[in-house]
């Protein structure tokens, strides 16, 4: 079945020139972005109440930007100077790059990972007896508790957002060829705004294998699955999917 419209359960991205508007430009279909999750700061009186000191730490583990920034907001609702010796493990380049926006970028200790948490456990296993703090939503990757620990790191989790379901009752249904997922959340976003919901013929793209159980909680049929060996990103995994099922369009 040739595909005609995509929606991406995420914000569109900042800037023209992304993977996604290439691949609208280049296979001619329409891609749609509606964010199926909403991401709500914990306030600093609920935060005290978990005796989480974040001036104790001078290390943190950031896995997402959405951390980084209830980090930073935290610190500065609690009255926590940033303090220029903190060190920043970050699970990929783009998310230590976004520190930029919170401190001088060239000027801190920041320590970017491969893209995944694994990729970082070894850089973390190198800073002997640190107690690191990992900032999170309320609803936390039981593989990254795992791997932490199985690394021996000394680590403690602060809950500083909460993810919840976006509010999509306007939009009348979700009829698009292609839906794209990247969190178990908003997976259960779907079936909370449209519990009726039937896959027949919608291909469903999902990214991670939390998400991918998701989806087969909800007996939901995953047709283009990333990451793999072969693909690496969503877009490179739906170029090539469009590719093939839009031939002789």
């Amino acid at each position: 079945m040739k595909v005609k419209s995509i929606l991406v359960s995420q914000p569109e991205p900042q800037g023209g020139n992304n993977p996604y508007t290439q691949l609208a430009d280049k296979h001619k279909v329409k891609i749609d972005f509606r964010p199926f999750i909403e991401v709500k700061g914990v306030a600093a009186a609920d935060f005290r109440k978990d005796k989480v000191h974040l001036a104790e730490f001078k290390a943190f583990i950031f896995t997402s930007r959405n951390a980084i920034d209830h980090f930073f907001r935290m610190c500065e609702e609690m009255r926590v100077a940033v303090n220029p010796e903190w060190k920043y493990f970050c699970v990929s380049e783009a998310v230590a790059f976004y520190l930029q926006k919170f401190v001088p970028y060239r000027k801190r200790k920041i320590y970017p990972g491969t893209g995944n948490l694994a990729g970082l456990i070894p850089t973390l296993k190198k800073q002997r007896g640190e107690h690191f703090l990992l900032p999170t939503s309320d609803i936390l990757n039981p593989d990254i508790p795992e791997l932490l620990d199985k690394g021996n790191i000394k680590w403690t989790r602060a809950t500083m957002y909460h993810t919840v379901a976006s509010d999509l009752s306007d939009l009348s249904d979700v009829k698009y060829d292609i839906l794209v997922f990247f969190s178990p959340e908003g997976i259960r976003s779907l079936f909370k705004n449209f519990p009726d919901f039937k896959q027949d013929k919608t291909r469903i793209a999902a990214f991670g294998n939390t998400t991918h159980q998701a989806m087969e909680e909800n007996q939901l049929r995953l047709d283009i699955q990333v990451p793999t060996p072969k693909f690496t990103s969503m877009s490179q995994a739906l170029d090539a999917y469009i590719e093939e099922a839009n031939k002789g369009k």
